[in-house]
Order: structure tokens, then sequence, then C-alpha cells
């Protein structure tokens, strides 16, 4: 009889990225396992990127052998143990230790230590070997089509496209200044690239306000785009510059060339996988604060980047 497995994904966009070798253990341990992955709807767009073989997302949970919760919350457990699951393995946390059949001592601190190495504690000590410690997502050709499809139809070019993410979902405190990108893509517009900026509908005027000084072309995408889009238009694209963010973490772990901004958050925990990454990082005495909203004034953690360097550090990976 076929194993079954479910795993609970973290709940933000670059934690499951950074949750993605510890995830693609447990389905390499189980070739031949049934294996769901359950949580947020958007899941179903980001899962054909991850590289989890016969894995599919699931939004109702069912019972399984086994569960793996990478989400520390007492209601990821309690829905774990509801549903029937015969093994639910997850870490201490929220007085949840008694709805867990495998409940583990975090090793590692995600305040001090990368997060890509915690959720690797968990399956390391359900016993499951590790491989590949780094994260290594793909994206098909058909995922690469449709980008460049999308490109074409707002008459951008995929060969001097670039992506730019102005926006930060956690909290303004990690937002590089739109007045300040919009110098940086003034800059790359005159140079020839052409530039596309993602985010959400909340986030639209962000990038109007990035594009105020720019003079190529460009398309704000902001709100426009499901999430599986948006991947596919970094997967397609030439650069992707943005703050520390869930897609930068995927422009990373595609092995896309990457610029990050980095400020109210530390680069030593949660720094992307990639071979092509350019980490941007000036902390003021105050960072990394973690905060959401940023409490000094002038956000000098941010502002002490200048968008000469940022420039700069995307010339370079695009002359690499």
């Amino acid at each position: 009889m076929t194993q079954s497995i479910s795993i609970f994904p973290p709940n933000w966009l670059g934690d499951v990225i950074m949750a993605q070798p510890a995830m693609r253990a447990i389905v390499q341990h189980s070739p031949d396992s049934d294996i769901h992955v359950f949580g947020r709807p958007w899941l179903n767009d980001l899962l054909p990127f991850l590289n989890l073989e016969q894995t599919t997302y699931q939004a109702k949970l069912t019972s399984h052998q086994k569960s793996f919760l990478f989400r520390n919350s007492f209601h990821a457990a309690w829905q774990a143990f509801r549903s029937g699951s015969e093994e639910r393995h997850g870490f201490k946390h929220e007085c949840r230790s008694l709805l867990l059949t495998h409940a583990y001592r975090p090793k590692l601190n995600m305040q001090h230590e990368h997060h890509r190495d915690y959720f690797l504690d968990l399956v390391e000590q359900a016993h499951i070997p590790v491989e590949q410690r780094h994260v290594s997502l793909s994206a098909k050709q058909s995922d690469v089509d449709a980008g460049i499809a999308l490109l074409k139809e707002h008459n951008i070019d995929s060969e001097r496209a670039i992506c730019v993410a102005p926006g930060a979902q956690f909290g303004g405190a990690k937002r590089y200044p739109s007045q300040a990108y919009a110098y940086i893509l003034k800059w790359l517009s005159g140079a020839g690239w052409q530039v596309v900026i993602l985010g959400t509908q909340e986030e639209r005027e962000i990038g109007n306000l990035c594009l105020a000084k720019n003079t190529g072309k460009a398309w704000n995408a902001s709100g426009t785009t499901s999430l599986r889009q948006a991947l596919q238009l970094v997967a397609c694209s030439r650069l992707t510059l943005c703050n520390d963010s869930g897609l930068m973490h995927v422009s990373a772990g595609l092995g896309k060339p990457t610029v990050g901004i980095f400020g109210a958050t530390d680069p030593s925990r949660t720094a992307p996988s990639g071979k092509h990454v350019s980490l941007l990082y000036k902390p003021a005495p105050c960072s990394p604060c973690l905060k959401r909203e940023c409490s000094v004034s002038g956000h000098p953690c941010m502002v002490n980047v200048l968008p000469e360097m940022v420039r700069d550090a995307c010339l370079e990976q695009l002359t690499a």
C-alpha cells in the first residue's frame, strides 16, 4: 500500500523557498509515497517550480500516515491532529507538543541562524537524510515560453527585460525608497534595459513612483498577474532587482541573476541561495531591527545603500 504524506509549508513565500531543501529531502526519502502540500491557495501556483516530484497541492486536508509541519502555529498542529494523521512531526511551539507524535526541540534559533538550516533541522531530527542543503528551483520550458509571450503582449523584449519588485509584504521597513528606485530604473532604461514591475494591487502606486523617471519601455504589472505569471516573468527575464522578499528567493533559486537590497533584515539569516546573487547591505546602528515599519527618522539602513551602488550591481550582473 502506498504511503501518504502531508507537508505543511510555511505561510510566507520566501520562507517556503527557504524550506524547499527540507521538503525535497522528504520527497527524495519517500520516492514511492503519495505526497501532498497543504496550505494557502497560492502554493498551487508555486508548486511546479519547487522540484518536488510526485507532490500535489491539497486544498482540503485529509488523513495521511505522516505529516511534517514547517509552520510553528498551534493551529497547524491542531489541523494535523484533527485530520487523523498517524505521525505528526514538528517543533515544540505554542504549547502544541501534545498534538504531535514527534515533537522536536529546535537546535537552531531563527533569530540568529539561517532559516534554511532551521527547516532542515526538522527533517534531520526526523532521521531523514539531506542530500542538498541549498535551494534548487526549476521552471518548465512551457512556463518560460508563457512568460515570454506575456512580455510580448506588453511590447517588452525578454532579452532586455528586468523584473523589479519594489514592495515588501512584510512591511515598509524592508522597502527601498521609491525615489531611489526611480533613479536606478532611469539609468538602466537609458542603457536599453526594459523594466517590468512586479507586486500586488496594493503596491501598484509604489510601482508608478519607481517608474516616474523611466525613459524606456516599461510595464507596471503590479496587481495584474497571478503568482504563477509573476514567476514565469522572473524565469524568462535577464535580472531580478528587489528588496528582501519572496521573489528574491525565487529568482535566486532559479539561478537567475539577482540583486537584493537588505536593511531591516539580516542576510546572514535570510540570504537567498543562488550562484548569481548580489546582496547590498549597509547596516545602520539600529539594524537589523526585524521590525515591520521603520521607527528611526530617515530610514538610515536603506539610505546607506546608494542608488549608484544598486545600479552598478545590476550592470555587473547583466554583463557577467
